[in-house]
């Protein structure tokens, strides 16, 4: 490549150099260096000017070509992207059923476990009610037996103070030094008797009552724990596990 420019350097200076043609604007050159430069420039040219040359001369070619291929290309890639499309949507549509089909069973699986807990619920409220029904039953049955049975021997105490200071004062009733002193003594005896006869019955009407008490607070616990396991189911946080009172007192707390 260097040479073609050496080779056009000689020919501007042969031309700039050579004698002009009288009354004219053409000179004489020498034809054989002009020519042997020039074959020099020919030879020197790359391949690639040619085959260059060769692209512009079929350059229409290449773009019709070029052109069909675009337009094939294209046309391919919308068909493939026309394919893809509608594998999209029947892979959305199957996709949207499996998870409406999912869907559905999860609300029937949840309504399912919701009913299973208030049935749940019910048979613990009812379990806990027919408890503390038999509870009070069992606690009235045994307060009432208990007064009964203080009240017997607290009647039966009575009686016999009665018995005894009637006995001793017949006994004491003809001995005049001492009538006085058995009066008092059997009047003391009595009012004694009268008096522990009172205190069994008050002890006996406040067992009864403090039993009364701790069955009312077992009931009114067990009413609070449906009340809580209601509200719990009515949220959605689902029905708590009740289990006894650790401390004791007959009520059933949440674990």
């Amino acid at each position: 490549m260097y040479r073609v420019f050496e080779a056009l350097d000689e020919l501007v200076a042969i031309v700039e150099e050579a004698r002009g043609v009288p009354m004219t604007a053409g000179c004489v050159v020498p034809r054989g260096d002009v020519l042997e430069l020039l074959d020099d420039v020919r030879d020197s040219i790359p391949g690639e000017l040619d085959d260059a040359q060769d692209v512009l001369d079929h350059k229409d070619k290449l773009v019709t070509d070029a052109r069909a291929t675009a337009e094939k290309t294209v046309t391919s890639a919308n068909d493939e992207a026309q394919d893809t499309v509608e594998n999209a949507r029947d892979s959305a549509d199957r996709i949207l059923a499996d998870a409406k089909s999912q869907a559905d069973r999860m609300v029937a699986e949840a309504k399912a476990h919701a009913e299973q807990l208030v049935d749940d619920a019910n048979d613990t409220a009812e379990r806990s009610v027919e408890a503390g029904r038999r509870e009070y039953e069992t606690l009235t049955t045994r307060a009432r037996s208990e007064s009964e049975r203080l009240i017997e021997s607290g009647q039966a105490s009575y009686d016999r103070s009665v018995a005894d200071g009637a006995e001793e004062q017949a006994r004491l009733v003809d001995q005049t030094e001492v009538v006085q002193a058995a009066r008092t003594e059997s009047a003391r005896v009595i009012d004694a008797s009268h008096a522990e006869s009172d205190r069994m019955r008050s002890e006996c009407d406040v067992y009864v009552d403090t039993k009364l008490a701790e069955f009312e607070e077992f009931l009114s616990g067990t009413i609070r724990s449906v009340g809580r396991g209601r509200q719990q189911l009515r949220t959605g946080s689902g029905v708590p596990d009740y289990g006894p009172d650790p401390s004791g007192d007959g009520r059933r707390s949440r674990r």
